[in-house]
């Protein structure tokens, strides 16, 4: 009888323990909901998840133990984007994803224990979105965001980070996105030197009144459309967030020759002017309290540069004189540069110059009431 008992107590015992590992391994691997994410950047919830929509928009989130899986995918409009992380405070690589949602995208520590992820979008708006479907992992939770002031970058490819990563696919093959990296662009460098939060809302190619190649469309006619481009009827909800400064360079590609094959008139900088005004005014329209800064463009040389450079000071005093604030617009000057990237974009050392560069211009604006 006693031999019965110790038999039953032993068996109910490995029962009861069964239940509270089944019970603690539910508990440790947990999923995170698209709608619990909350990107920094243009972005879209649909009934498959959470769109990343800009170049550089981020969200960060926690897990325990060696690896995490990240359900991403592209449209069906879009062959592949890529998106890229930063693993406990260290930026690791970028990664493709392609619209076959069901495989996930495994991320590995290199230890167990708590972890931080931050996934930011490495291509742009026009490339496509990104949707981010779920994340599984241990004890998975969203990271808030960053709280400091938020620095909006307009501009065009190289404010994206467009042709500047030639680490995976050399310059010349693949596809136009394959060498995109938005986090290390000026912006975002810029940005988390001065602990700041940053958007990018910039789009390869365009320019204040026209494209680098055919004379639409402009960034006046997208900026408010949602993902930036012109067939979009959806607007922006610009009380989404509220930067402190807003960074525009844009003048690139209104002073190009275009490609040879359209028809180019040249640079005119009556329309150039006037547009840029009244561009100012829309964002001024959307952010009245915001600094504007206007950078020039270290791809644009010797005449156009003298000339660019001009512009920006008539557009700085008939700006403040049509929309007067209490903050002056600031006017940044880049020293001309050779760029080292693809089809003569600036590369991801490049970018790290420019940021270098353009540091204390904005720690000054941060600073300054």
């Amino acid at each position: 009888m006693k031999y019965r008992n110790c038999c039953y107590l032993g068996c109910l015992l490995l029962l009861l323990s069964g239940c509270f590992l089944r019970q603690s391994d539910q508990k440790e691997t947990g999923i995170l909901k698209a709608k619990e994410i909350t990107p920094v950047g243009r972005f879209k919830y649909t009934s498959d998840g959470v769109e990343l929509i800009s170049s550089a928009t981020h969200f960060g989130f926690s897990f325990e133990g060696k690896d995490c899986r990240v359900y991403a995918t592209t449209s069906k409009n879009s062959a592949h984007g890529y998106i890229q992380y930063v693993l406990d405070g260290v930026y690791k690589e970028r990664v493709k994803v392609s619209e076959d949602a069901d495989q996930p995208i495994i991320l590995h520590a290199s230890s167990e224990g708590k972890h931080q992820i931050w996934i930011y979008k490495a291509t742009e708006a026009t490339t496509g979105p990104i949707a981010i479907r779920k994340i599984e992992a241990q004890q998975v939770a969203p990271l808030a965001n960053v709280t400091g002031p938020i620095i909006e970058f307009i501009g065009n490819s190289i404010t994206s980070g467009a042709a500047s990563d030639a680490s995976d696919t050399p310059c010349g093959s693949g596809q136009y996105s394959d060498q995109h990296n938005a986090y290390q662009a000026y912006g975002p460098r810029v940005a988390r030197a001065l602990n700041a939060e940053f958007v990018l809302s910039s789009v390869s190619g365009i320019g204040i009144y026209r494209t680098w190649n055919t004379d639409s469309p402009s960034m006046p006619q997208v900026y408010e459309r949602f993902d930036l481009q012109q067939s979009t009827s959806k607007k922006w909800k610009f009380k989404t967030f509220t930067p402190k400064i807003v960074s525009i360079a844009l003048g690139t590609n209104d002073f190009s020759t275009g490609d040879g094959k359209n028809p180019r008139k040249d640079f005119d900088s009556t329309i150039y002017v006037a547009a840029y005004v009244k561009f100012i005014g829309l964002i001024k329209s959307k952010y009245p309290f915001a600094k504007i800064a206007l950078l020039s463009s270290p791809m644009v040389k010797g005449k156009q540069k003298v000339m660019f450079e001009s512009c920006l000071q008539m557009i700085k005093t008939k700006a403040e004189k049509a929309y007067p604030s209490n903050h002056r617009i600031s006017l940044y000057f880049f020293e001309s540069m050779e760029a080292r990237g693809c089809a003569g974009h600036p590369s991801v050392e490049d970018h790290g110059i420019l940021a270098k560069q353009l540091t204390p211009f904005f720690k000054k604006l941060l600073v300054d009431n």
